[in-house]
This record gives C-alpha cells, sequence and structure tokens, in this order.
C-alpha cells in the first residue's frame, strides 16, 4: 500500500521530573533526510533516535524535534549562586559610582546572569527510556497518518488508471474506422487529380500510410504500464520512484499517440491522456 512522506504527529508524556514532547514533521524529499532537535542531555542519544526514525520511515525530510520541561520542585528549583551574585553586585556599585546617571539594575537582569540560577543535575536514564517509548509512539502516529494520506492518493490513481483504461479502449476501437477514413480521402485525391494510378502502387502507399498512423502498439505499451502502476499500488515497499518513471513512460505513449493522430478525436484523446497523467504525476510527488 502507498505511504504519502508528508505528515505530523505531536506526542507528549508526564515524567517524574517534568514533561517530554516529541514533534515530527514530514515532507518530500527526493530521499530520506532525518533531521534532529534535542535537548542537551539527550543529545548524545541522537544515533539511537535516528535508527529508530530510518527503519520507521522510508523517504521524505523528516524534523525531529524533543522537548523537555523540568517539573517545578520547591526544593530544587532556584537554586542561587550567591557568590556570583555577590560578585556581579560589587562591579554594578563600581559602575554606578563612576556612572551616577545609570538606571539602576533591575534583579531579574541577575538572574539572567549565566550561572547565577543553578538547576539539579537531570537523571538521563530515566529519560531516554520515557524519551525512547514515547518516540515509538510518534513514529506510529504519523505513519498512520502518512498511510490513510497514501490511501487516498492511492485511490486516486486507480481512478485516473480506470479512465486511461477507457480512452485507451475507446481509440482502439476507432481505429479501424480511422483507417479506412484516410484510406477514402486518399483516393479521393487522387480521383481529384484525374490521375491513372498503378493498383498495386496506390495499396503499398496506402499500406504505408496506415503502418504509419497505426497506435496499436502505443496502445499495448500504455495498457501494460496501467497493469504495473496497478501492482506497485499494491506493494508493502516504497514505490514512488517507480511510479514516477511510468508516468514518464505514460507520457511518452501519449505524446506518440497525438503525433500519429489522424483525426481530431484521437488527438483530443492524447490530449485528455495527457492531462490525466499530469493529475497522476503531481499526486505521485508526494509517495514515499
Amino acid at each position: 500500500m502507498l505511504h504519502s512522506m508528508t505528515g505530523f504527529a505531536r506526542e507528549s508524556a508526564e515524567t517524574t521530573i517534568g514533561t517530554l514532547t516529541w514533534e515530527i514533521r514530514a515532507v518530500n524529499h527526493r530521499y530520506l533526510d532525518v533531521q534532529f532537535k534535542l535537548p542537551e542531555d539527550l543529545r548524545p542519544k541522537e544515533q539511537t533516535f535516528r535508527q529508530m526514525a530510518s527503519s520507521s520511515l522510508g523517504r521524505g525530510k523528516i524534523e525531529c524535534a524533543l522537548y523537555f520541561r523540568r517539573a517545578i520542585d520547591e526544593n530544587n528549583e532556584m537554586q542561587i549562586d550567591t557568590d556570583l551574585v555577590e560578585i556581579i553586585g560589587r562591579r554594578i556599585s563600581d559602575l554606578t559610582a563612576k556612572l551616577p546617571n545609570v538606571a539602576a539594575v533591575n534583579p531579574i537582569d541577575i538572574l539572567r546572569w549565566p550561572g547565577v540560577i543553578q538547576q539539579a543535575e537531570v537523571d538521563v536514564e530515566p529519560l531516554v527510556g520515557e524519551a525512547t517509548a514515547l518516540l515509538e509512539k510518534a513514529l506510529a502516529a504519523i505513519g498512520e497518518m502518512r498511510s490513510s494520506e497514501g490511501a487516498r492518493i492511492a485511490g486516486m490513481l486507480e481512478s485516473r488508471c480506470a479512465e486511461i483504461e477507457t480512452i485507451a479502449k475507446s481509440v482502439r476501437v476507432r481505429m479501424p474506422e480511422v483507417l479506412s477514413a484516410v484510406r477514402a480521402k486518399q483516393k479521393e485525391r487522387l480521383a481529384s487529380l484525374d490521375v491513372e494510378a498503378d493498383p498495386s502502387r496506390l495499396e503499398v502507399e496506402l499500406a504505408l500510410l496506415a503502418t504509419k498512423i497505426d497506435v496499436d502498439e502505443e496502445l499495448d505499451r500504455l495498457e501494460s504500464h496501467l497493469v504495473e502502476i496497478r501492482d506497485a499500488l499494491k506493494s508493502i515497499k516504497p514505490v514512488g520512484r517507480r511510479l514516477d518513471f511510468l508516468m514518464q513512460e505514460l507520457n511518452r505513449e501519449a505524446n506518440t499517440l497525438g503525433s500519429k493522430s489522424a483525426d481530431t478525436e484521437t488527438t483530443r484523446a492524447a490530449v485528455d491522456l495527457k492531462v490525466l497523467i499530469e493529475q497522476m504525476r503531481e499526486q505521485i510527488q508526494n509517495v514515499e
């Protein structure tokens, strides 16, 4: 079944020391490109998280962000380095003596000074386990979303395949009529010229003309490509690139059909085919 390359998932979990939140965004990309944004304490585990994402997602640009908001602990929070604050205070006093017109310093600005507020170190190992389990949940969620979108795309592609098949069959049914009309038109032209034509030579020329405008081979290839597309839609493997290649082949046959056209109906059919193929190609750009 098809999977879209686009999707979004957000999963959160409460732990004893705070809240973990994974956000995963996926967009189209030629290959699999996984990028991570992690809290500093969990950065050493990036390779583990990357392997999980790579084994779950086959293609696309994937942005995985992990956010950690520590729980408030009255016993541990707002531990202030008073020695550092005293040093900063003395320096401020010195500057105030030299620059009396400078506005008073806001204590909040002092708290923002690097190192003034000290937090207890986080025990990373339990947090890693929670983050890993939560990532599995987020990957499953985005996988489900991509699968759902892929099913919608597959339905659209199947619908367009059916339309292309109908057009191809109508062209094939009309071809004897088209060939007959071309033969009659050529004979009419010769008659209007009032020239005696060699019957055997005339038949050869008409046969060559019929071969030139015959599109049976193109229609056969067109129908063969439709079979391959339908087989790809049933595959459990990523088939986006294969489908993209098949779109090129379908477009090639539609172009040849148009160039060989000997009547307006066939020309219109070739144009309709190209419109349908372009609609399919646009959707396939989203397929994994």
